[in-house]
């Protein structure tokens, strides 16, 4: 039996803030265009793996997962 097939209905767990920061990272943006605290609460997205961080030309960027 395949893992799809045991979970047919996974979710991760967001906050309501997280939500919104998210639907900003839909496009890919620069993190420093966001406040500090935006930033923090894009860090733990990224460990969460709902962002991903990308470093480009020395400057790091970041853009949602697809869900």
């Amino acid at each position: 039996m395949k893992l799809n097939e045991l979970i047919k209905d996974f979710t991760i767990a967001t906050s309501n803030e997280e939500k919104t920061i998210l639907s900003k990272c839909k496009d890919i943006k620069l993190l420093a265009s966001f406040t500090e605290h935006e930033r923090f609460i894009i860090e733990g997205l990224i460990r969460k793996h709902l962002v991903t961080k990308v470093k480009h030309n020395g400057t790091i960027m970041v853009l949602a997962n697809d869900l």
